[in-house]
């Protein structure tokens, strides 16, 4: 087990630290990626603010290779695209300047004016672009900016570009969100004790770090049955700054008034359904890039059984809950031998261990 950040953690390093001018080709090479990194690390600030955009970063530097302007696109809070945003930052003239950014400017008019215009007109040296735009519509941006007399180059941290955004890649590719369930389980994977009784299973600190998980999802899932034993608010805490994620409820059972999810803090969707299918394609119509799942054993199995989850994050306790308590996989051993495990990592006592699922139903 290793410790330090996972997929999840955001790495917010200060300006000051990328401040090393580019001189000579290899120089020019490292430079770029850690360029780059800062961009990621700034477009995962808008997790959970986009849907439906992807998230979006960008950095530009001047002509001697210091930074001057940054920025990243949270669609809640301003229209503007990262670019956008980084060029209003600068405040100064941008002529010659070089651009990094996770991905490749649009060039069309949606909301907002075609970004490679602004780079144009701002008179850009050259664009450094981390991953191209697979919508048809938006895409475009490279050869546009090279007929303006540009230099483009590509595929700059590609990989961790992609990983970064593949909630929002997914939905393009397969048209519906990319579903993660989160779970707690004891040192033997219970999810409760023999007698029923309510308990936290893990720790405060991991309790904490699901906020987070919260905070950087379009939207959290649960059943009737968790909705109506736990009346949970499915709030993320001590965040600030846009809307809280949308909550579903799915199930045929009644939600009283009175329960939390009813209130007026978020937008609440009941989806009335047991047809697993058709759940997924209402989920879908919303335009989420990212669901989290905190649902129970009963939902959440059928819906691994039926392929539609697609990452598995289990927080286990070092505790037992006892023999009698009860079991949250029926084969958790063959469950993650068809799982990727990406990270895993100590939360406090706990351990926090996040797979992509591999093997699809069954």
């Amino acid at each position: 087990m290793t410790s330090g950040m996972d997929v999840y953690g955001l790495l917010h390093t200060p300006i000051s630290c990328y401040t090393k001018r580019v001189e000579g080709d290899g120089a020019e090479a490292m430079n770029a990626s850690e360029l780059m990194q800062r961009a990621l690390s700034l477009s995962e600030n808008g997790l959970g603010k986009t849907y439906p955009n992807p998230i979006v970063g960008a950095v530009i530097t001047d002509a001697a290779g210091t930074i001057i302007g940054e920025g990243f696109h949270q669609r809640q809070i301003s229209p503007d695209h990262a670019e956008i945003v980084a060029i209003k930052s600068a405040q100064q003239s941008l002529k010659g300047a070089t651009i990094y950014v996770t991905l490749e400017p649009c060039n069309h008019i949606g909301n907002t004016p075609p970004c490679t215009e602004a780079i144009i007109d701002a008179e850009f040296a050259r664009v450094v672009i981390s991953i191209r735009d697979p919508h048809e519509a938006a895409g475009g941006g490279v050869e546009r900016l090279r007929a303006a007399g540009i230099d483009v180059d590509l595929d700059v941290l590609s990989k961790e570009v992609h990983f970064s955004n593949r909630s929002w890649l997914h939905k393009i590719h397969t048209g519906r969100p990319r579903m993660i369930w989160k779970v707690a389980v004891s040192a033997e994977g219970k999810i409760a004790a023999g007698n029923g009784s309510p308990t936290w299973v893990t720790s405060e600190e991991s309790r904490a770090d699901v906020q987070v998980l919260r905070a950087q999802s379009d939207a959290i899932l649960v059943g009737t049955g968790t909705a109506l034993s736990d009346n949970p608010h499915l709030i993320p805490r001590n965040t600030s700054g846009g809307k809280y994620p949308d909550r579903i409820v799915v199930g045929l059972r009644d939600i009283p008034s009175t329960h939390n999810l009813n209130d007026s803090s978020a937008v609440t969707h009941f989806i009335r359904n047991q047809d697993l299918e058709k759940v997924v394609l209402q989920l879908s119509s919303y335009s989420y890039n990212q669901v989290l799942l905190e649902c129970g054993p009963m939902l959440g199995n059928a819906l691994l059984s039926a392929g539609f989850i697609d990452e598995l994050i289990i927080y286990r306790s070092p505790e037992s809950l006892g023999a009698d308590g009860a079991q949250l996989f029926a084969d958790e051993r063959t469950l993650l031998a068809n799982a990727e495990l990406i990270s895993q990592i100590a939360i406090g006592p706990d351990t926090k261990s996040h797979y992509f699922i591999t093997k699809r139903g069954g």
